[in-house]
């Protein structure tokens, strides 16, 4: 919607389009090649689906509970050692590292680095128009991280790992605990988020 349109009106035996002003070829109208879409998708209108409050509980319920389920977590293509427990549990300290040093070394102690990994290797670049709408590139997921506090310090620390993302227990939904609707992510739990979502 950046050109200079007019259209010529009747008498030429032409279609009654917009016309580039330096130029006879058709612009900005929806039947034109580049033209604009008919009928588009309003930006003030409400697009969300209503989903049953009951339903979206037993959801978020059900998401959860796929997180301790080795086999589901697998099938979603996650990376880790088979000798862990899931989901994992650290000590409440692990909510004060502020560096992404700090964090993943916490997280090679335990063998879950092979999964960031993963996740820093599936960077490529997105095929079709996406590319020029500000998403260029697609990622894989990777671990969910959940501490007790919105403030603490490792939410600093853990921004910058490929494919990781950190939330409060009440920030949790269906769409951090099994992205695409697929259940099963690899979760990580400080002892006291742990606690506050057994209160759920």
């Amino acid at each position: 919607m950046k050109h200079s349109v007019s259209t010529w009106g009747k008498g030429r035996g032409v279609a009654r389009v917009q016309r580039l002003a330096q130029g006879a070829k058709g612009a900005e109208s929806p039947n034109n090649v580049g033209g604009r879409r008919a009928f588009p998708p309003k930006v003030d209108r409400d697009w969300s689906m209503k989903v049953n409050r009951k339903e979206r509980i037993l959801a978020r319920l059900s998401a959860l509970a796929a997180l301790s389920n080795m086999d589901m977590v697998k099938a979603r293509g996650h990376q880790f050692s088979d000798d862990l427990t899931l989901p994992v549990v650290f000590e409440d300290a692990v909510e004060k590292l502020d560096t992404t040093a700090g964090v993943l070394k916490a997280l090679q102690s335990i063998g879950l680095e092979a999964d960031v990994d993963r996740a820093k290797d599936s960077k490529n670049v997105r095929p079709g128009k996406g590319k020029m709408r500000g998403r260029r590139y697609k990622s894989a997921r990777s671990l969910l991280i959940v501490v007790s506090d919105k403030e603490a310090p490792i939410f600093k620390g853990a921004q910058n790992l490929a494919g990781v993302e950190i939330v409060a227990p009440e920030q949790l939904n269906t769409g951090t605990l099994a992205p695409g609707g697929a259940a099963g992510r690899l979760a990580v739990f400080s002892e006291a988020a742990l606690n506050k979502v057994r209160e759920w």
